[in-house]
C-alpha cells in the first residue's frame, strides 16, 4: 500500500496534519487595443473558519456578524457545524470590514485575500467580454473562452494543526505563492464600440425596436473592432438571480442567433456570378447584360416577385449593377438558378455558410443550410436573394468582408496577444482560412457597391467626401413555420474606401416600428457609425 498509493496517501496526510490559507493568484486584466483597461481587479478579502478550531463560538459570532454585517445566527451557525473542515464565513467583503476583526486573534477565524473583478464601463461590450462566477471562475463571454491564460494558479500559506485542525504551537508556516493569470490585449477599440453602442441605442429606441446589434470589422484581417448587442446590461451588476434575464441579456446574439439575411445575401450571389463570369463561365450574367424586366419568376409553380411594381418602366433594362442598386430579387433569382446548386454551393462553402467562422469564442452557430442533394428549386431560388437560408450575423459581415477586401477570408478574432506580469508577449496573428474569388471580382463588386450607397438603396449611408460602398437589407420573420405579420429585420452592409476596402459595419435592427426598410432605418446607422470612426482615426477624405 505504500509503495503502490504513495502519492495519494502522502498527499492525504498532508491535508490531515496541515491547515491551508488559500493564497489568490491575481485574475489576468482584459485590455482593448489601445490599452484601456476592461476588466481588472478591486481588493476583496474572504474570511474563514474552522469550527474545530473555535474555542469561543458566542463571541466569535458576535464579533464577526457585526464586522461583517451577518445574521448572528447564521454565523453561530457555521462557527459551530464541525461536520466540514473549513467553512466560508464571508466571501468577497472588504478591507474595511477585514479591518475590524484584524488583530482580535479570533480563534479558528482568519481571511485571505481574494479579489473581485471588476469592469471600468459597467455595460460596454458586456456580452463580449462576459463574467466570472461567485467564485471568480469564467462563466461567460472572453472570460470563459480564455479561462486558461486569465485564472492564474492559487498559492497556500500551510500551518501545522492536530487531529482537530487547532494550530501546533511553534509550528513553521510553509509559503507557497500564486501565480498571476495572464492579460489579454483584445482587437476591440473601445472608443469605436462606445460610438457603435451609442448610435444604435438611440436607433433602438428611435425605432421602438426589439433588438439592435452591429459589428465593425477591419477587412483586412478581420479583427472585430466593436461587437454591440442591445439591450445591454452592467457587468458590475449582473441579474444573477434571474437566470431568464441572464440568459438573454448575456447572450451574444450576433455569434450565437441566426436570421434570413434578406438582400444584405445578394453581395455573396453578385460575387460568385462575377467570379464565374471571368473564369469565362457562359452561365454567368456579365456586368453589362441585361436581366428581364418582368416582376415576377415562377419556380416550381411558385411564384416569385420583386418589392416593386415595375410599372412606369421601374426596373427596366437592368445591368447587375442596377439589379443591386434596386436590390431586384428576380434578378438574383436568375443569377442563382443559371449558374447551378453545385456552383453556387461551391461558394457558399468558400464564403463560410453552414460552419462556424473561428471566433475566439464560445457557442458559435453555424447558421441553417439545406443540403444541396435535397434543395428544391425554388428554396434555391430563394437563397439567391438571402430567403430560405439562414445566418449568424458574424458569417454575414465575414462574407462581405472576404467579398470586397480582394477575396481573403480570414478567421475574424477578438485577441490580438496574451502578456504575462513579467512583460512577455504573444501576438495572435490573423489566420487566412482561404479565397472567395479573385481580387478582380472584389474590386469590381465593391465599385457596383459603392453605387448602391452614391445611386441606390443605400443613399443614406453616403458621406460627402468619403468612398462608402455597401447593400441594404428588409428580410420577414418567421414563427412557427410562418411568416410573421408586420415583423422585419433590418439590415445594411457597409464599408469603406470603397476603393480599398478597410472599414466595414453590419447593421440590425430587429422588429423596427413604423418605417422598417433597411435603406431607411439600418442606412443611417452605418453612416453615423462610419462619421464616428472618421473623426476617432482622423481619417481625411483621400484615405478613406
Amino acid at each position: 500500500m505504500q509503495v503502490v498509493w504513495e502519492d495519494d496517501l502522502n498527499a492525504r496526510a498532508l491535508d490531515q496534519w496541515t491547515r491551508e490559507i488559500p493564497v489568490s493568484a491575481g485574475r489576468g486584466k482584459i485590455y482593448d487595443v489601445n490599452g484601456v483597461l476592461l476588466a481588472g481587479n478591486t481588493p476583496a478579502y474572504t474570511v474563514y473558519a474552522r469550527a474545530n478550531a473555535v474555542t469561543d463560538a458566542e463571541t466569535s459570532a458576535t464579533v464577526l456578524s457585526s464586522a461583517l454585517a451577518l445574521p448572528y445566527e447564521e454565523v453561530l451557525a457555521k462557527l459551530t457545524d464541525g461536520s466540514r473542515s473549513e467553512i466560508v464565513v464571508k466571501k468577497r467583503t472588504d478591507r474595511e470590514s477585514v479591518g475590524r476583526i484584524e488583530g482580535l486573534d479570533l480563534a479558528g477565524v482568519y481571511y485571505a485575500r481574494d479579489d473581485a473583478r471588476f469592469y471600468p464601463y459597467g455595460e460596454l461590450a458586456c456580452q463580449v467580454l462576459g463574467f466570472t462566477s461567485y467564485d471568480g471562475a469564467g462563466a461567460a463571454g472572453l472570460e470563459g473562452y480564455y479561462e486558461r491564460y486569465l485564472a492564474g494558479e492559487r498559492g497556500e500559506i500551510l500551518f501545522e494543526t492536530d487531529l482537530v485542525g487547532v494550530d501546533l504551537e511553534g509550528a513553521s508556516a510553509a509559503y507557497i505563492p500564486g501565480k498571476d493569470g495572464f492579460d489579454l490585449t483584445l482587437t476591440l477599440d473601445s472608443r469605436i464600440q462606445a460610438l457603435a453602442e451609442e448610435v444604435m441605442a438611440r436607433a433602438m429606441e428611435a425605432s421602438s425596436a426589439k433588438a439592435a446589434r452591429a459589428i465593425v470589422m477591419d477587412v483586412t484581417d478581420f479583427s472585430l473592432l466593436a461587437m454591440v448587442n442591445l439591450p445591454s446590461y452592467d457587468l458590475n451588476d449582473i441579474p444573477r438571480d434571474d437566470l431568464t434575464a441572464l440568459n438573454a441579456l448575456t447572450r451574444n446574439a450576433l455569434v450565437s442567433d441566426v436570421y434570413e439575411p434578406g438582400s444584405t445575401f445578394k453581395i455573396v450571389t453578385a460575387a460568385a456570378d462575377l467570379e464565374e463570369y471571368l473564369q469565362g463561365n457562359t452561365s454567368a450574367f456579365a456586368p453589362d447584360r441585361v436581366f428581364s424586366s418582368s416582376r415576377t419568376r415562377s419556380v416550381d409553380g411558385t411564384t416569385i416577385r420583386c418589392w416593386s411594381d415595375h410599372k412606369n418602366g421601374k426596373h427596366a433594362g437592368q445591368t447587375l449593377a442596377e439589379a443591386l442598386n434596386n436590390s431586384c430579387n428576380p434578378c438574383f433569382v436568375d443569377i442563382a438558378l443559371s449558374l447551378g446548386k453545385e456552383t453556387f454551393y461551391k461558394y457558399l462553402s468558400a464564403f463560410g455558410f453552414g460552419r462556424a467562422t473561428g471566433l475566439d469564442f464560445s457557442g458559435e452557430a453555424i447558421g441553417m443550410l439545406l443540403p444541396e442533394a435535397t434543395l428544391r428549386d425554388c428554396d434555391f431560388a430563394r437563397i439567391g436573394f438571402g430567403q430560405s437560408i439562414a445566418v449568424t450575423p458574424l458569417q454575414l459581415a465575414c462574407a462581405s468582408a472576404a467579398a470586397v477586401n480582394g477575396g481573403y477570408f480570414y478567421a475574424p478574432r477578438l485577441v490580438r496577444s496574451i502578456s504575462s506580469s513579467d512583460g512577455a508577449s504573444t501576438d495572435l496573428q490573423p489566420r487566412l482560412v482561404g479565397r472567395t474569388v479573385s481580387e478582380e471580382a472584389s474590386a469590381l463588386l465593391a465599385s457596383m457597391l459603392e453605387g448602391v450607397v452614391r445611386d441606390g438603396s443605400g443613399k443614406k449611408a453616403f458621406i460627402e467626401g468619403y468612398r462608402v460602398g455597401g447593400k441594404t437589407g428588409t428580410a420577414q420573420k418567421y414563427e412557427n413555420g410562418h411568416i410573421a405579420q408586420g415583423k422585419y429585420v433590418s439590415s445594411f452592409v457597409g464599408f469603406f474606401p470603397a476603393n480599398d476596402p478597410k472599414y466595414l459595419a453590419l447593421v440590425i435592427l430587429d422588429e423596427p416600428q413604423g418605417a422598417y426598410y433597411g435603406s431607411v432605418v439600418a442606412a443611417p446607422c452605418a453612416k453615423e457609425i462610419f462619421e464616428g470612426m472618421i473623426g476617432i482615426l482622423g481619417l481625411r477624405p483621400a484615405e478613406a
